[in-house]
Order: C-alpha cells, then structure tokens, then sequence
C-alpha cells in the first residue's frame, strides 16, 4: 500500500468515524447536543481536524441525512422486491417506511424534519429542481410500488401522497399524538381511501 492509498484509508475511517459518532450521540441526547466540539471530544481528534472533513455541524447533519435517506431507500426496495402482489407490495412498502422512522427517530428528524444544511455542493431540494440522488431514490422506490395499483391515475401524483401521509404518520406517532398500537389499520384506511379497498379473493 502507497503512503498516499494509506492516507486516503485513513481520511475515510475518520470521516466514517464522524458521522457515526454523531448518529449515536443525536440518538442518545438529540441533535441540539451534538456540536463540533464535543463531537471532536468525543472520537479524540481536534476540532480542526474534523474540519478537514466537514465545514460545520450543518454539514455533518447533511451527510448523516443522506446516508439514512441512502438506507431507507434500500429498505423501501427490499420490501418492494420481497412481495410479488402488488398491493401487498405497497403495503410492505408502506409498513418499511413508518418501521424505519420508528427506528431512528433522530435520524430521521435529519433526513425530512431538520434543515440539513449543505455540504457545499450545489444541490436542488424538493420542488425546486431534481431532488439529491438519495432522496430521489427514496421517491422512486414508492412511485414503483404505487404505479402497478394506480389503475390509470397520476402515479407520480399518489405517490406524493401516500408520501406526505406516512411522513406524517411517522412524525404524529412518534411524537405520541396518535393513539398506540394502529399503525397497521392507519396505513390500510390510508391506501384504501387512496385506492379502494384490495380485491378479495374468489
């Protein structure tokens, strides 16, 4: 291995280090918690060193945002792929959405609750202009779960909706809003109000 290839292994176990040490410590105190100096007190490496690596702490809660958006993506698609039925396909897809925002609370506050910040590149958000790849590929994995049960309709329009519905579902229940226990029934009223009740079988 060359002094350089070392170098750049090393520079990405630290930045590794940094977004994860963040993720755990917004998950045990919040966010407002997590600051550049105590991030670097807490992995033992001097504030400008993680400066090399992020400009601020608006930067750290981006990248932290987008890795997440990047995993809940990959769950929305397993869910997808695993359910051969479509319309159980779009309730597996469903489920995965709100399961993962239960999960990860503070990591989710990151991706769609929180102003993420930048990390300095130019980039469009929701609305204005093509959304960051993580997030596009988040959008794209519910538009094909809606578009095989949108029977002629917008497919891109519902799957907005069904969008908006289970973020906030996800933000009532986890904010303890909505009564305990009827995720699973919210989410069928919801895609049965959308769509119709599923067919029966014969």
């Amino acid at each position: 291995m060359t002094l350089r290839e070392r170098r750049l292994r090393e520079q990405a176990q630290r930045h590794r280090l940094i977004l994860t040490t963040a993720r755990e410590m917004a998950e045990a105190e919040g966010w407002d918690y997590v600051t550049t100096r105590r991030l670097a007190d807490r992995i033992e490496y001097s504030q400008p060193v993680l400066y090399q690596h992020f400009k601020n702490k608006d930067a750290i809660v981006h990248a932290v945002a987008l890795e997440g958006l990047a995993e809940l993506a990959a769950e929305l698609r397993a869910a997808r792929l695993g359910t051969p039925d479509p319309r159980g396909a779009l309730d597996a897809v469903a489920r995965a959405y709100v399961d993962f925002a239960a999960r990860g609370p503070v990591l989710y506050q990151a991706m769609l609750t929180l102003d993420p910040g930048d990390d300095g590149t130019p980039e469009e958000t929701p609305g204005t202009g093509e959304a960051p790849a993580p997030l596009a590929d988040v959008l794209a994995e519910i538009g094909l779960a809606v578009a095989p049960v949108a029977a002629g309709r917008d497919g891109d329009l519902l799957a907005e909706v069904l969008w908006s519905a289970w973020h906030g579902l996800a933000v009532l229940t986890g904010g303890g809003r909505l009564r305990p226990g009827l995720t699973g029934p919210r989410l069928t009223a919801l895609t049965e109000v959308l769509l119709g009740p599923a067919a029966q079988p014969a």
